[in-house]
């Protein structure tokens, strides 16, 4: 048996994260929050900038987003 990656995307949120690339926001995950600038956005994470650090968060683990 050959292992098979899954990976479930949720069309909206993906659609809306890419609506707002570029601009500042604050994100709850489920082990916290983290704010920053959206630099990249993929079908099942996102890349965000904060104090020139980047985070890579998986969309599954998202809360919410708020933009500032």
């Amino acid at each position: 048996m050959t292992p098979q990656f899954m990976s479930f995307i949720d069309p909206y949120v993906y659609q809306t994260l890419q609506t707002i690339k570029g601009k500042e926001v604050i994100i709850e995950t489920v082990r916290g929050n983290v704010q920053g600038i959206i630099q990249d956005v993929k079908p099942d994470h996102i890349v965000l900038k904060s104090s020139d650090t980047l985070f890579f968060v998986r969309i599954q683990q998202i809360v919410w987003i708020m933009p500032k």
